[in-house]
């Protein structure tokens, strides 16, 4: 039986479900937004692609369907399809696991039929680095951005290739709030590179890789059909949050938390007490913006408008799966879950972790901006 919660804090939640600004160059929608279905997929029974797993993080898809998986704290990758046992294909080199760090983020290039690289995102013994490597050579690991500060959490982590062919990370702020707001620094901010790691010409701050800043913790970047970034993001005690991300945005840590209308600072359109919440990965799937719980034990449904007008959220799989760490939506139009239970804050069973699929009775088009799912 599908399981729902409307959230508690709806007032809250409808007073900031503002629509994306004039700078993101779209008008209010006339009327308010309720979910349909939650997506239209069935949550009550998923397919179970992948058991056994320790910590699955970042989750891409190969252009044959299969996807790549990254363990968190074993360092390596392995490829899942359903029907099929896991296969590891890769060991990281470098990656050093400890507090909410090791092998983080994994990205497949959308050009990966003829250049073949999948990147990754990890921590070493000294820093947070994007390196990218070949599934025929793992072992050769080129470096695309290095010496972003570690700590032993607030890592961010999550990578994803956007519309416009450019690689995306989410770094945290690594338990120094003041990085967010220092532009010097590249933590706690969302990065905006090119494959090769070069900055782009029209990033918002000349020869920086800083797309936006003011985070605290970002783990989560997808991509609406309409190609607008929304980020999810951990707060500290009060509030965790999504965001609509423009360019050159302030998104006002560690001066704000949740809701705001300090004008220098962009307001989430989403927010939930971290009990609720504590959000990681993201994914679109038609105009319902799906955020993985990791706290909250569910999977948060969003209606988003073609005009960008949030509606209300509703809840998904409330304490069915355990922690719920990430979502991606495959080009076949199911959605994959991942569960978070081996990471030393959640109750594991025999099988976990684990790779959910769930399917809905008509195909959808891929989402916009993925990277191996919604191309080939």
């Amino acid at each position: 039986m599908r399981l729902r919660a409307v959230l508690s804090v709806v007032t809250a939640v409808i007073a900031l479900a503002s629509t994306v600004s004039a700078e993101a160059g779209v008008q209010p929608a006339p009327a308010p937004v309720v979910a349909s279905q939650a997506g239209g997929f069935d949550f009550a029974d998923p397919d179970v692609v992948a058991t056994g797993l320790d910590v699955p993080w970042g989750l891409d898809f190969l252009p044959d369907g299969s996807a790549l998986v990254g363990q968190r704290d074993l360092g390596t990758v392995v490829r899942i399809r359903p029907g099929r046992p896991p296969v590891p294909v890769a060991r990281i080199p470098g990656v050093v696991a400890g507090g909410e760090g090791g092998l983080l983020g994994l990205a497949v290039s959308p050009r990966y039929r003829q250049d073949r690289w999948v990147y990754v995102c990890f921590t070493t013994a000294s820093d947070i680095r994007i390196t990218r490597f070949r599934l025929s050579a793992p072992q050769h690991q080129q470096v695309i951005l290095s010496g972003l500060t570690r700590a032993s959490f607030h890592y961010g982590g999550r990578i994803a290739f956007g519309p416009d062919g450019l690689l995306y990370a989410g770094i945290g702020d690594a338990g120094v709030p003041a990085n967010a707001q220092d532009l010097a620094s590249r933590n706690g901010k969302i990065l905006r590179i090119r494959p090769n790691g070069g900055i782009p010409a029209d990033n918002p701050f000349p020869g920086s890789p800083v797309f936006s800043y003011g985070h605290r913790n970002v783990q989560g970047l997808t991509w609406d059909p309409r190609g607008r970034l929304f980020a999810s993001e951990f707060g500290q005690a009060t509030w965790d949050e999504v965001n609509v991300i423009v360019r050159g945005g302030n998104y006002g840590w560690p001066v704000v938390e949740g809701p705001s209308v300090d004008p220098r600072f962009r307001a989430p359109v989403v927010v939930w007490p971290p009990a609720q919440a504590s959000p990681s990965g993201v994914a679109f799937a038609g105009d319902t913006l799906f955020v993985a719980a990791l706290r909250g034990t569910r999977l948060w449904a969003v209606p988003v408008s073609a005009a960008g007008q949030v509606g209300t959220p509703v809840a998904e799989l409330v304490g069915v799966h355990g922690r719920l760490r990430t979502v991606v939506a495959a080009r076949d139009g199911s959605l994959w879950v991942t569960t978070s239970n081996r990471d030393d804050n959640g109750t594991p069973t025999p099988l976990d972790d684990r790779v959910l699929r769930f399917t809905t009775g008509e195909r959808q088009p891929p989402p916009a901006g993925r990277a191996g799912a919604a191309r080939s």
